[in-house]
This record gives structure tokens, sequence and C-alpha cells, in this order.
């Protein structure tokens, strides 16, 4: 029970990675607030976790929306009476693209919005509360795009390298309320967002792509969402107590080529 007694509130939180962590840190005894903007399959995300014993609760949001981020926050507060664990784990991908000038605005505007405005905004509304607590943990999704380059990948590697430098920013700024800040950056990973990536149109066989992409990562092999959750909940654990402003690659080596 490695958070037990804990409250984290993890967006994106009705799949994917989001799921997993949800999942897992009810397991390791934490409180969910499950936040994502798609009801349906976040509801199924909160029963899954009571049907396993743990307690969760459901909040449809849109995270790059200021109000809704803050009703969040103030939802963990109301139900719990505090906040331990921020995951800012809401993602998505540029539906135009890939080429550079192929993106249009509104999409540009949109990855930022969701993928680095949404991260800032989860941030600054849990801050004060983990201040006044004078502990808590901020982690965030970013990505090894975010590190290095690729084709067809611009706006959404922008957005994830934000994220980390983000997260450096944060934990230097909050190290003396005991808060730790870091980030994961998960290679190419079995998530609904997979399908969603610019060129991936509606009847490609996705299957075949995901066997093109794995044999460029050197354990051959794309990751799965409990493998990233488990990263995620190390570095929001005891024993990681004195890691903050800290990128953990989850790749499959793929960084290292």
């Amino acid at each position: 029970m490695k958070l037990e007694k804990q409250v984290a509130l993890i967006t994106g939180a009705a799949s994917g990675i989001g799921r997993a962590a949800a999942m897992m840190f009810a397991a390791e005894g934490a409180k969910i607030i499950a936040a994502d903007i798609d009801s349906v399959m976040g509801r199924e995300t909160v029963d899954l976790i009571k049907e396993n014993g743990g307690e969760a609760s459901f909040i449809k949001i849109d995270v790059s929306l200021a109000g809704d981020m803050a009703k969040a926050v103030e939802t963990a507060l109301s139900v719990y009476n505090r906040l331990d664990i921020l995951f800012n784990n809401a993602g998505i991908h540029c539906p135009s693209g890939p080429l550079l000038e192929e993106i249009e605005e509104k999409d540009w505007d949109k990855v930022i919005a969701v993928n680095l405005k949404g991260t800032y905004l989860g941030c600054k509304y849990a801050i004060p509360i983990m201040k006044k607590q004078r502990s808590g943990n901020i982690i965030s999704t970013a990505s090894e795009a975010g590190i290095n380059a690729a084709p067809g990948m611009s706006v959404y590697g922008a957005s994830k390298a934000g994220i980390i430098h983000l997260t450096r920013s944060l934990a230097l700024e909050l190290a003396s309320f005991n808060i730790r800040v870091n980030c994961v950056c998960p290679g190419p990973t079995l998530t609904p967002i997979f399908g969603k990536a610019p060129g991936r149109k509606a009847g490609v066989d996705i299957k075949k792509i995901q066997n093109q992409i794995a044999k460029g990562v050197p354990l051959g092999r794309m990751g799965e969402p409990e493998e990233i959750a488990r990263a995620a909940l190390y570095l929001v654990s005891r024993e990681a107590a004195f890691i903050t402003g800290h990128t953990l690659v989850v790749d499959g080596g793929a960084t290292a080529r």
C-alpha cells in the first residue's frame, strides 16, 4: 500500500496510461479523482476501481479550460479535504498534418492548450493546496518526442518538450515546500492516442504500423500503459523521496538510438 490514505487527481483517466495509473494508484491505497472529457469511459474507470475494492470519483473536465481544472482540484478538496498527487496525463495528437505547413492553426492551438496549458492549469490550482499541506507530488506525462525530434511530430513534440522544462522549473520553485515535481516520457505505447497520430487515417492497418514501430524500438515491441503507470507510481511513492525535477524515460531504449 505505497499510497495509503493519499488522494490523487489523474487527468486523462478514461483510457490508456491514465486508466492504468488510476487503477494502479487505487490498488496501492490512493483515493482517486478520475478526470476526463469522456464521461462514459471515465465512469468505466471508476467502476473498475470500485470493483477491485478501491475508492474513486469521476469528474468531466476539459483540461484546457481554467474553470474545469479548478473545479477538478476543488472536487478533490471538497470530497477528501486534501490533494497529495496530481498526475497531469491528458494529452492529444494533432489531427491535421503531419508536416508543419499542413497543420491548421486551430489544431496547433488545441494541442498546446490540452498538452501544455492543461499541465500548467493543473499545477496552478493544485500548488496552493500542496503548499498549505507542505507536501505533495506533481507528475506529468511528457514523451520521448519531447526529447528527440522526429518528422511529423512538431507541435506534439514542442508541447511535450514544454512539459519537461516546466517540470524542472516547478521542481526548483517548490522544493522548499516538500513538493516534488517529475515527469515520465513514454516511448511508443499501446494507447488510444496512438491511432490518432498525424497521418493515421481511417482504414489504415494499425497493427501493421505497430509492427513497423516496434522494429525501431531496441526491445522490439511497443510499451503497455501499465508499464508507464508503474514508472509514475514509483515517482510519487516514498521510494522516490529524493527525486525531483527528473524526466524518467520509459521507451524500450528508443531514445538511446
